[in-house]
């Protein structure tokens, strides 16, 4: 039964995409927390043997440092761009003050240019975008304020769960880095445990290639963005840019958050040109995206940039959100164990 299995490729590859399809859906929603620190020992694994030999570290301790360095990282990180946003909130402020001063002559402008231009009344188009702008206002007041009252214990459950998965990744990467040579060599011993380690070998290779990408496209969108605004004549335009670069990661949203508020804001300034840069320049964001990204992580993981595209969109249909990284690694996943399953059974039947 098993050989006509192995034997029949279309049996075997749905076999193979269902078993993965539920780790995905099922496991790893259960045991992220372990899985994460397996991964983080893992890739981290020859630098704390680095540690261990030179700084005369045990591995907990060094997997202890090397948490320790990256929060240290990420909460400078956090802290540069809290104190900067705060430092910018009294210019937004005076912003503010001036749009509402000029919103209602631009609005006038535009309806009037409109009216012109397609023959309609425009002061009834003026009366139609004021009404809607306080309906919007209206609800923002009336019920998106009180709901996100209403949200916080959500907000604050969320926290806890969060809480708990990090105390269970920190303690579950210094007991496996305590313990990583005993498993590694476990599994070794037994012929039945290669395939799994050349899925996992595959996975840890995807994974360190898709944040290398995102890091070179994260780069290249932060320089272009900033010198973009910055030569644009945006007001603190560079910062701006670099904060698009950061936060262009974010799945669907992306350099948008900065740059579509920033380009509105531009609008009702006056500034058309700068308005139209700030949406030129979100559009190229999303072009050097989907151009670099399938290039970058196909090439170096050896799969087709189409193939890629299609696993995103496929991840997305299926997982949600975090699909645009599952996708890929279930693309990764079978694939790897695919071509191992045959691989044996080619080489046992020579």
């Amino acid at each position: 039964m098993v050989e006509k299995i192995r034997n029949n490729r279309i049996t075997m590859l749905l076999l193979l995409t269902g078993a993965v399809y539920f780790f995905l859906k099922v496991i790893v929603p259960v045991t992220a927390p372990i899985l994460l620190a397996m991964l983080f020992v893992t890739i981290f694994g020859p630098l704390l043997q680095r540690m261990q030999k030179r700084l005369r570290l045990h591995r907990q301790a060094g997997a202890v440092l090397l948490l320790l360095i990256a929060c240290v990282f990420l909460g400078a990180l956090v802290w540069v761009l809290f104190s900067w946003i705060v430092g910018s909130l009294p210019d937004w402020i005076d912003g503010l003050e001036t749009l509402e001063k000029n919103m209602g002559v631009i609005v006038h402008r535009i309806c009037e240019t409109v009216g012109r231009t397609i023959r309609i009344d425009s002061e009834y188009l003026e009366n139609t975008i004021f009404s809607g702008i306080q309906q919007g206002i209206d609800y923002f007041q009336l019920q998106f304020l009180p709901g996100m009252f209403s949200q916080s214990l959500e907000f604050v459950k969320g926290l806890g769960a969060f809480g708990g998965f990090l105390v269970t990744f920190l303690i579950a990467t210094v007991l496996l880095a305590k313990d990583y040579d005993n498993i590694m060599n476990r599994l070794l011993d037994r012929e039945e445990c290669y395939l799994f380690l050349e899925v996992v070998c595959g996975v840890i290779r995807y994974i360190a290639t898709y944040v290398k990408a995102q890091v070179i496209i994260m780069t290249i969108i932060g320089i272009a963005a900033a010198v973009t605004l910055g030569i644009g004549g945006i007001q603190q335009g560079v910062l701006w840019g670099l904060l698009a670069g950061v936060l262009d990661a974010l799945p669907f949203i992306g350099t948008g958050i900065v740059l579509v508020p920033l380009g509105i804001q531009q609008v009702f300034l006056g500034s058309y040109g700068r308005a139209v840069c700030c949406l030129l320049l979100y559009v190229a964001c999303i072009f050097i995206r989907e151009f670099l990204e399938p290039k970058l992580i196909g090439k170096k993981v050896g799969v087709s940039p189409i193939a890629i595209l299609l696993s995103i969109y496929a991840g997305i249909r299926l997982f949600g959100l975090w699909g645009i990284v599952g996708g890929p690694l279930g693309f990764i996943m079978i694939s790897q164990a695919y071509a191992c399953i045959f691989r044996n059974s080619e080489s046992s039947k020579a």
